[in-house]
């Protein structure tokens, strides 16, 4: 029989890859890891290919069984990480041996935790992607009871010297503070709004509990089209800030669908978007304009600490014989 992840404590989890890159064209929203960051360097620490399915933990407490030892990496906001009740540190490589129990409890500052496994497991695919499509109905949350099917094993790792598990790989943890600051660059529609333009950066906006990864609705002083006529629906980006006719903002997400009618203030940059797949209802979000370079520049900055990782992982797994897990579907 296979080995399995066996889910003991199922709060709100799903697994999840990087999302639906490309079908867009078929009207297929992206979803996938609402904080692409975390969920990235999640499965590069467990030195799996960076899309490879991993759990999304949103929230509420979380805990698993693996019937043969692994090997698993706990990324995403600060929570409480414990394998048969010690302590274990988030963000970098934790064995756990067989029967043990994995526990995520006390997610704070964010909202949302990734937990991936050195292998992955199975998971059924949509137009390339795991990704749960909340539309379509595929990839419903796990439940208790439920087994993932683990690809690969991994041997009881010790330390050569002292005898106990050592990793120190120095993975790029963001901050995770309780007022945020999301990059944006200028929207198509910027000039539609004129001077009331600048309210989208001179005071903060709360987060409504009425959001989730399809968007997030903000709450404050928002700003007013100055010219008139109606907005064509039209492709819109992930990351669109949008302006309704009402007091609120919307922010589009990974789920949000292809096509709108609202005009586009700003569009949230790749790393503005992982930091507000952490942001939590009730906290406040200040948007800080960028331009197209400073935002490209920061991108290739965090995608390239997250190459650098890759490269310690790979050296320190060499080190210790840990089996290199082949990309999932080779």
């Amino acid at each position: 029989m296979a080995d399995t992840l066996t889910v003991r404590t199922a709060g709100i989890a799903t697994v999840q890859d990087l999302g639906r890159v490309g079908r867009s064209r078929y009207g297929l929203p992206a979803n996938g890891a609402a904080d692409q960051h975390s969920a990235r360097v999640a499965n590069v620490l467990c030195g799996n290919d960076e899309r490879a399915p991993l759990l999304e933990i949103t929230a509420l407490d979380f805990a698993c069984r693996p019937s043969t030892d692994i090997l698993v990496a706990v990324t995403g906001a600060p929570a409480d990480l414990t394998v048969d009740g010690a302590v274990r540190p988030q963000w970098e490589p934790v064995p756990v041996r067989a029967g043990e129990t994995v526990r995520v409890t006390g997610i704070r500052r964010g909202l949302r935790v990734y937990l991936a496994v050195l292998g992955s497991f199975e998971a059924d695919y949509l137009q390339g992607s795991c990704a749960p499509d909340t539309i379509l109905g595929f990839g419903p949350a796990l439940r208790d009871g439920d087994e993932l099917t683990l690809r690969t094993a991994c041997p009881p790792l010790d330390h050569p010297f002292s005898r106990i598990p050592l990793f120190r790989l120095n993975a790029p943890v963001p901050p995770f503070p309780t007022s945020w600051t999301i990059d944006v660059t200028d929207g198509p529609d910027r000039a539609e709004f004129g001077d009331t333009g600048t309210r989208l950066y001179d005071a903060p906006f709360t987060v409504s509990p009425q959001s989730n990864h399809i968007g997030l609705r903000l709450r404050g002083a928002v700003p007013r089209r100055v010219t008139q006529g109606e907005v064509l629906s039209r492709g819109v980006p992930i990351g669109a800030v949008e302006v309704p006719a009402g007091d609120e903002l919307l922010v589009l997400h990974r789920g949000r669908g292809v096509t709108a009618g609202y005009p586009v203030l700003a569009v949230v940059t790749a790393t503005g978007l992982s930091a507000l797949g952490q942001v939590r209802p009730g906290q406040t979000i200040r948007f800080r304009h960028r331009t197209l370079d400073q935002a490209v520049t920061a991108h290739r900055a965090q995608r390239g600490a997250v190459d650098a990782l890759r490269t310690r992982v790979r050296t320190a797994f060499d080190a210790l014989r840990v089996p290199v897990p082949a990309p999932v579907g080779s």
